[in-house]
């Protein structure tokens, strides 16, 4: 089991240039994507910028004020924010501090996957490789079970 530690007094300061008021800590990191813990500050911001990832602003406690392309709104605990890859967005708080999850997926989008996830398949024909006529088989014998004494313990 592999425990990793965040929140108070594992943060340290974070975000891009211009970010001021703000602390975080990486939770998780591979060339899948990023998960990580943001707190803002009454006051924090991060300055609009764009990233070529897809990445949900998650708002666990408190609340703020996000920015995506031309849209504003007011966001709290309990949201979801999409931040579609190549879009300028930002965030800031005004009245109290806020904490968020930032999950960051690697890439715009999962369109190169598609066929692979979803496990498409196709007939294949007599004579291509791989293609078998109707087989016969049986199940392995199964080993007897142990005996178990009464308090359901193997004896």
């Amino acid at each position: 089991m592999e425990v990793r530690r965040f929140g108070v007094g594992n943060r340290r300061p974070e975000g891009p240039p211009g970010t001021v008021g703000l602390e975080g800590q990486v939770i998780h990191s591979d060339a899948r994507g990023v998960i990580a813990e943001l707190a803002f500050r009454k006051g924090g911001r991060i300055e609009p910028h764009d990233n070529p990832n897809t990445t949900w602003f998650i708002v666990i406690e408190g609340g703020g004020y996000v920015e995506v392309g031309e849209e504003r709104r007011r966001v709290a605990a309990g949201e979801a924010i999409l931040w579609p890859a190549g879009v300028t967005h930002g965030v800031w708080t005004e009245h109290g501090p806020m904490r968020v999850l930032i999950v960051e997926f690697a890439g715009s989008d999962d369109s190169h996957l598609v066929g692979i996830l979803e496990g498409r398949a196709r007939r294949l024909l007599p004579g291509e490789a791989g293609h078998v006529e109707r087989g016969e088989g049986r199940l392995a014998p199964r080993a007897a079970p142990e005996p178990v004494d009464r308090e359901g313990e193997p004896t």
